[in-house]
C-alpha cells in the first residue's frame, strides 16, 4: 500500500502554524496528504492576554498546550517542538535562543526533523514581517533544500495584504514601528502559487480562536480584508525556481 506524500511546514513559534498556514494545512489534510508541523520554539517571549492564566509551567508551557490544540483541530498528524528558546524582537539573542545559536546549529536540527519525516513538500514563513526567528527558519530551511528534489514553498504576506493592515492600525502604538516599513510583506507580484481556501474560514477562525494567549493579527479587521487574508493561501516557490508561466493553483506534487 502506498503512503500518503507529507507536506511539512517550519515555523518559529506556536501560532505561526495558524495564522500563517492553517488554510494550508487544512487544504492538505482534507486531499489525504500527512501533515507535519515543526516548531522551533515554545514562543515563551511572546505576551499574554491579559484574561488567560499562565501555567506554573510558564508561557511556553501554556503556548505549547494552544499549538498543539490547534493542529488538532486543523488536522496535523505530527507536531515536532525544537529545543530553541524564543529570541524575542529586539535585544542580544540570548545563547541557546533561535536566533542566538549558531546557523549551522540550526540548519542541523532541521535537516534531523527532514530525514525523520521525509516530506514530499516543505512550507515555511517567508519572514517577510522582520522578525528574526521567521528570518532564521526561513534561511536554515532554505539552506538545506535549494538545489535538492524537494519542493519548498514561502507562505507570504502580501505587501498589499500588509499595507491594509498597517492602514487599519495607523493608530495602534504599538503596531506604530511597522508603519515605518514600507517594503513590508513580499510583493503581489513575485506570488507563484495563489490556492483558494475560503471554503475553510469558519474551521481557520475556530484554530485561531485556540491560541487564547494572543492576539490575532486578523481581529478587528474589516471582512472583506480579513478574507483576501484568510480565503486564499499565497505562496512562493523557491525550489524548484520559479520560471514563469500561469500561477500554480495547488503545491507542487501534493
Amino acid at each position: 500500500m502506498t503512503s500518503p506524500p507529507t507536506l511539512l511546514v517550519a515555523v518559529a513559534h506556536p501560532d505561526d502554524e495558524t495564522f500563517g498556514c492553517g488554510s494550508l494545512l487544512m487544504h492538505a489534510a482534507a486531499r489525504g496528504v500527512r501533515t507535519v508541523v515543526v516548531c522551533a520554539t515554545r514562543g515563551e517571549a511572546g505576551e499574554v492576554e491579559t484574561d488567560v492564566l499562565v501555567p506554573a509551567g510558564g508561557v511556553g508551557e501554556l503556548r505549547e498546550s494552544e499549538l498543539r490544540a490547534a493542529a488538532a483541530a486543523l488536522g496535523v498528524a505530527d507536531v515536532e517542538l525544537l529545543p530553541f528558546a524564543d529570541s524575542g524582537l529586539t535585544g542580544a539573542a540570548d545563547p541557546g535562543s533561535l536566533a542566538g545559536t549558531p546557523f549551522d546549529e540550526v540548519v542541523d536540527t532541521l535537516r534531523g526533523c527532514l530525514d525523520r519525516h521525509r516530506p514530499d513538500v516543505v512550507v515555511t514563513l517567508d519572514g517577510s514581517d522582520g522578525h528574526r526567528d521567521h528570518v532564521r527558519v526561513r534561511d536554515a530551511m532554505t539552506a538545506l533544500i535549494l538545489g535538492t528534489a524537494t519542493p519548498l514553498y514561502l507562505q507570504c504576506l502580501p505587501r498589499s495584504l500588509m499595507h491594509a493592515w498597517i492602514r487599519h492600525h495607523a493608530a495602534d502604538e504599538g503596531k506604530a514601528a511597522y508603519t515605518t516599513l514600507p517594503d513590508i510583506g513580499t510583493p503581489d507580484e513575485d506570488m507563484t502559487t495563489l490556492i483558494d481556501t475560503a471554503g475553510l474560514l469558519t474551521r481557520r477562525r475556530a484554530a485561531i480562536a485556540l491560541h487564547r494567549s494572543q492576539r490575532s493579527p486578523f481581529e478587528g479587521l474589516p471582512d472583506d480584508v480579513q478574507l483576501r487574508w484568510l480565503g486564499r493561501e499565497h505562496l512562493v516557490r523557491v525550489n524548484p525556481p520559479w520560471n514563469g508561466g500561469p500561477l500554480e493553483t495547488d503545491l507542487m506534487g501534493l
